[in-house]
């Protein structure tokens, strides 16, 4: 069992320096202005994700990490600030930022959608900002994301929505999807869940 582990971590390391090198990071001096392109989730992480998101109400955590370049590796979720009463099943509200919250090294922040329902930031067809892309414009981290049933929907400054699989095995990087651009055939809103 112990050397699963060691081969998935092994796994994920890899796949991490080969988008750092495919995407052009290496040596990148100021990481955090770049665009972010890719994102990659710690199987901490996702274990977290996955037990949070049996949740009946939107949860709300700080994605701890770190930024190389246009890739940001997610370690693990911290939760939020947040205070019961502000938690219903469509809003979730912390009470303080991360950093007031005690946690260092916040690269973006991270709440579920139960039920999977209206995972985007652009309401599809349109240019129109959902608030959850407008909730981003306000926050200072590179990226944003919606835990939906078994993928991550996410948003980096380029404004491109993306979507990562969280199910066993490597995750899956969508197309990038420009705001305005519809879904396309296999993500959470073309299928209804």
């Amino acid at each position: 069992m112990k050397a699963l582990h060691f081969r998935a971590a092994v796994a994920t390391a890899g796949v991490m320096a080969l988008l750092v090198l495919h995407l052009g990071a290496a040596g990148a001096a100021d990481a955090v202005s770049m665009t972010t392109r890719a994102l990659v989730v710690s199987d901490q992480a996702r274990r977290y994700l996955t037990l949070a998101y049996g949740s009946p109400t939107e949860f709300m955590g700080c994605m701890i990490g770190q930024v190389h370049g246009p890739v940001v590796f997610v370690q693990r979720i911290a939760p939020a600030d947040v205070d019961p009463a502000h938690s219903t099943r469509t809003h979730v509200l912390p009470r303080q930022t991360c950093e007031e919250a005690g946690w260092t090294g916040t690269v973006g922040m991270i709440h579920s959608h139960p039920g999977g329902e209206r995972c985007f930031y652009y309401f599809p067809g349109t240019q129109v900002a959902s608030s959850d892309a407008e909730s981003f414009a306000r926050q200072p981290y590179p990226v944003d994301a919606i835990m939906c049933g078994d993928s991550i929907v996410w948003i980096g400054r380029d404004r491109a929505q993306r979507q990562l699989r969280l199910a066993d095995g490597p995750a899956v990087m969508t197309l990038d999807h420009q705001p305005g651009n519809r879904v396309h055939t296999g993500t959470l809103a073309a299928r209804g869940e």
